[in-house]
């Protein structure tokens, strides 16, 4: 029997992440022949969109090669319809994430193979993290043995979750992740937050990790520093900072496995203080807040709304607590209107 979607009987109310943008790339066009108004934000699946030959069909979209109906442009996903001159494209309201090559991306191990291990980056298919391509203790630049094969599982196994870059993509459509760099590997002494179907600037004008300079970096809290691991693909994790002796900066080609040794590959995490857990669950809840709130998160939104959360949080405590109880939504909010209120004037 034939599934039908109906489409919702009444237009839905204007979101707050709906308002148009000086920087949007959309143009508003008027055409008698679109199935779909200015009153109606979203387009089902198998929906005909437009009939006019004049329009091209973009992302989401399809023209079926059957006449008659080879010039009717059809929604192959529920989302908004976006006009960009002649082109019409469908934003989906949800979305697996794209991975690109360079993309820095947090992942956990699924499964563990003789020579690979696949990994879950919130993708529409899991990548691969091969054996060739992670640092082995030892300090020596040498080729994957039978012996490394049998120890795979002393260096990662299922549930692990790591720090990669996307090195390469197939024509299937997964992607090879690499661990060849200090700044890469096991993700121990934190929390893991997933912003799913946020990530990859897939849902720019909603929100959500965006592409930046710096996807690693250190936060200085009231507690000590802690560091942020802004994954691409919309996971998110937020660690102690551990001081280490090496710095990768000073550090040669020629001595890069000489620093990898067996605590890079342990799964026991260190003792960590109540008030820097204290602050990492305050970063992760801002960050779900940025989230609903509909702004990107990058570096410089992290540290803006944290350090004034801090300062609010500060002011509440000295008026007795009045304006507990707002929630991570609230607070962002209310910091982000005094950001604005201060670059106004």
């Amino acid at each position: 029997m034939p599934i039908s979607i109906l489409p919702p009987s009444a237009p839905l109310p204007p979101r707050r992440d709906a308002r148009d943008d000086s920087d949007d790339s959309d143009v508003d066009m008027e055409d008698d022949d679109l199935v779909t108004s200015d009153s109606k934000a979203i387009v089902t699946p198998g929906e005909a969109i437009t009939s006019d030959p004049q329009w091209m069909r973009g992302h989401g979209t399809y023209v079926p090669s059957m006449p008659p109906s080879s010039t009717t442009i059809i929604s192959t996903v529920a989302g908004i319809l976006h006009k960009t001159n002649k082109l019409l494209s469908v934003q989906p309201l949800r979305a697996r994430y794209q991975p690109e090559i360079g993309d820095l991306v947090v992942g956990r191990i699924v499964t563990v193979g003789t020579k690979k291990w696949n990994v879950d980056i919130a993708a529409p298919m899991h990548a691969n993290l091969p054996l060739s391509s992670i640092n082995l203790p030892g300090g020596v630049l040498r080729r994957r043995t039978t012996v490394d094969e049998l120890n795979i599982r002393t260096f990662f196994q299922e549930g692990d979750l790591l720090v990669a870059e996307v090195q390469s993509l197939h024509q299937d459509g997964t992607a090879s992740l690499h661990t060849r760099s200090l700044k890469y590997g096991k993700l121990r002494n934190g929390l893991f937050t997933s912003l799913s179907g946020a990530g990859g600037g897939i849902l720019s004008r909603k929100g959500g990790v965006v592409r930046s300079r710096r996807q690693v970096f250190t936060l200085n809290t009231a507690a000590g520093e802690i560091d942020i691991v802004l994954g691409v693909n919309g996971y998110i994790f937020i660690s102690k900072h551990i001081t280490t002796n090496a710095d990768p900066k000073e550090m040669g080609i020629n001595r890069l496995d000489e620093s990898v040794t067996e605590t890079l590959y342990s799964s026991q995490n260190d003792d960590i203080e109540p008030p820097v857990m204290r602050e990492i669950t305050r970063v992760s809840t801002l960050i779900r807040g940025l989230v609903a709130c509909g702004a990107k998160v990058d570096e410089d939104t992290i540290v803006k709304v944290y350090e004034g959360a801090v300062e609010l949080e500060a002011e509440e405590q000295s008026l007795g607590g009045v304006e507990r109880g707002i929630g991570a939504k609230g607070v962002v909010e209310a910091v982000l209107g005094r950001l604005e209120v201060e670059a106004a004037g």
